[in-house]
């Protein structure tokens, strides 16, 4: 059905609008890439927090060992030495509630066909481990730092590598309680870092692209110092440093 119009009219109003939607599509497509690009644009900036912390709970495992030709002999020497290590923990104030026997074990060397000694030396080695257990890792120090009366008594103490690295090890358990609080002052130090990136680079900080948490470590306070040297673990320490690194991406626009 016919409207009226003249055909040329209607070719040239069409090709009016198609040139019109080309150019509309145009300045869109345009317009998505400047903002691609502009979303291509962020800065990488970390934020750290520390805390210092205290440990709460102390374990020490006290290793004993008695050679002997008799076994009747090295189990009675084994139950003498496990009753002078318990006086000397009630000694000094360690609770007997905070003190457990673990790890009998006997040792048959002359059925050992790898012994380079033969049958040579004491037949029997029997070991004990009296392990403490305390929330009062400060008592617990101070009494690890009196074995020498121990020795003194007569009571052998083990070490070696099937015994671990010997002394008491101090835990902090309470980490789940500081992860809010630093993980907000991490965060909080990055954006302070990507404002002044943002600044110094004449532009403005956009929202945040990309953010990690990071891992939260558990150091020794001190590197050096009355309670160990280089190298020594956290565990050997009561203080130790927290601390958390925060990356975060954000975006930034002209």
């Amino acid at each position: 059905m016919e409207d009226g119009t003249p055909r040329p009219a209607r070719t040239g109003l069409a090709t009016i609008l198609l040139a019109a939607s080309i150019a509309l599509a145009g300045w869109f497509i345009g317009a998505g890439v400047r903002d691609i690009r502009t979303a291509d644009r962020f800065v990488a900036v970390k934020g750290v927090a520390e805390r210092e912390a205290k440990a709460d709970l102390a374990l020490w495992p006290i290793q004993l060992a008695v050679p002997d030709a008799d076994l009747t002999v090295a189990q009675s020497r084994i139950n003498q030495n496990v009753s002078k290590v318990m006086g000397f923990l009630r000694a000094n104030g360690i609770d007997s509630s905070d003190v457990e026997l673990q790890g009998l074990r006997v040792t048959d060397t002359y059925a050992n066909p790898y012994n380079p000694g033969g049958r040579q030396g004491p037949r029997f080695v029997i070991q004990q481990t009296v392990m403490v257990r305390s929330e009062r890792p400060e008592v617990v120090r101070a009494t690890s730092q009196k074995v020498g009366d121990l020795v003194n008594a007569g009571v052998v103490l083990s070490s070696g590598p099937e015994w671990g690295p010997g002394g008491p090890a101090y835990l902090f358990r309470r980490l789940n309680d500081l992860k809010p609080s630093m993980i907000a002052e991490a965060t909080a130090e990055a954006r302070k870092a990507a404002e002044q990136f943002a600044k110094d680079s004449k532009s403005r900080l956009g929202g945040i692209h990309s953010a990690n948490q990071g891992v939260f470590v558990i150091l020794p306070r001190d590197a050096a110092g009355s309670e160990g040297g280089p190298g020594m673990s956290e565990q050997s320490q009561i203080y130790k440093t927290v601390r958390v690194v925060t990356t975060v991406e954000y975006l930034l626009r002209n």
